[in-house]
């Protein structure tokens, strides 16, 4: 990588861990992902042998996950590292991305259980368990999130997934949508489910359950536009039981976490999706300097530089918004208003500066033999993924 404003105040080792994590997203999940979107059949892509689990056991021997437990950083370096960690990730491959940071979602949720044992399992940063969060169901989107809005509370509004209580469990019937990131793949889900049925959404609770447990089934690999690297697909729940100490969240405690996941997965997608954004602009950069026409590389033609520029305008805005808001936990909790400008803003960023390169690569764009397609399949699914941008809005606007 060149000099990076983005940089300054990082140390010598973050700069060092920087560069190791632009390498890996490089040379690993780079060519990994457009392997994997290249297959056809996405049951081919969780298959034993397939690359992504390479691309799993690499981030986990490099320790990426790690970041928020270096003890040689100051917290203020470990955020912006972590930010800077979160582009070049969405700058390799933006499916893997969310798949690797997926993986261990559940681990924000297990120490709450008190369950030693469940915490060992998925507990380690290292650990090989790979989580998902299920929330999304066949019938209900975007709209499992939106606290803000009457529908959250409405207890006519039935939910897919519901647990009763039965004393000192929780029985689990119902389904998670093929939405479910890392749901073919996953050994252990936070399970985001209705308690009893008769509170809507808001009445709700989050479980961490090991998916091995008996009633648990899954559906096929889902067949997608964009992000083809990352696993998704249904899990069903028929009469699951599991011990009450495993609901890690009440209803009591169900809306603050709604927002708190929302707060930071929405501040991480922000970033994620500036790295996309950069890589389509670089691409484009790249492109314009090699392809001639006219006699001359055509980005010596003024049309074609202003389009480049006003790209580069888009990426820097993003990139400055993104690691603005990661920046903002250093003084505490994430606002969720500034998670949500950051997501929705980045991720229609890297659709719009996709969009834009595929007009500088011309024909060639629209082909499989460059990777600019891809990147614009990949941008158009971000902008529906972790709450539709529509719906975040209304939601951002009810916080405002």
């Amino acid at each position: 990588m060149g000099f990076d404003t983005s940089q300054f105040g990082l140390s010598t080792e973050g700069r060092a861990i920087l560069d190791t994590v632009h390498r890996f997203a490089e040379e690993v999940m780079r060519p990994a992902g457009i392997a994997l979107d290249k297959m056809d059949d996405p049951a081919d892509v969780i298959a034993p042998g397939s690359v992504l689990w390479d691309v799993h056991a690499k981030y986990r021997e490099l320790g990426i996950g790690q970041l928020a437990d270096l003890d040689g950083l100051d917290r203020t370096e470990r955020i912006q590292l972590q930010a800077l960690v979160n582009e070049e990730l969405g700058w390799g491959d933006s499916g893997l991305a969310i798949s690797l940071a997926v993986a261990g979602f559940p681990r924000n949720f297990v120490e709450l259980t008190g369950d030693s044992e469940m915490i060992e399992r998925v507990g380690g940063p290292d650990s090989p368990t790979i989580g998902c969060w299920a929330i999304t169901e066949p019938d209900h989107g975007s709209d499992t999130l939106c606290y803000t809005e009457r529908s959250f509370s409405n207890p006519s509004v039935r939910a897919n997934c519901i647990a009763h209580r039965d004393g000192d469990d929780y029985v689990i019937n119902g389904s998670k949508a093929a939405w479910v990131s890392n749901g073919t793949i996953a050994d252990v889900a936070a399970l985001f489910c209705t308690i009893d049925g008769d509170g809507g959404f808001e009445k709700g609770g989050v479980c961490v359950l090991p998916l091995d447990l008996e009633g648990v089934s899954r559906g096929v690999p889902l067949d997608k536009l964009g992000q083809r690297a990352l696993p998704q697909g249904e899990i069903h729940f028929d009469d699951v039981r599991i011990p009450a100490r495993w609901m890690a969240i009440d209803p009591e405690m169900y809306v603050m976490a709604i927002e708190g996941v929302l707060a930071n997965a929405n501040a991480g997608m922000g970033s994620l999706f500036a790295g996309t954004a950069r890589a389509a602009y670089e691409m484009a950069l790249d492109y314009a300097k090699e392809r001639v026409q006219g006699g001359v590389p055509i980005a010596e033609h003024p049309a074609v530089r202003a389009r480049l520029f006003k790209m580069f305008t888009k990426v820097e805005a993003a990139r400055s918004l993104s690691g603005r808001v990661l920046a903002m936990a250093v003084a505490g909790p994430r606002e969720l208003k500034y998670s949500i400008a950051s997501k929705t803003f980045c991720t229609d960023t890297a659709f719009e500066v996709s969009s834009d390169a595929i007009q500088i690569f011309g024909g060639n764009g629209l082909t499989r033999e460059y990777p600019i397609e891809k990147l614009l399949r990949d941008a158009r699914a971000s902008m529906i993924e972790d709450g539709c941008n529509e719906m975040l809005r209304i939601v951002g606007g009810a916080k405002l």
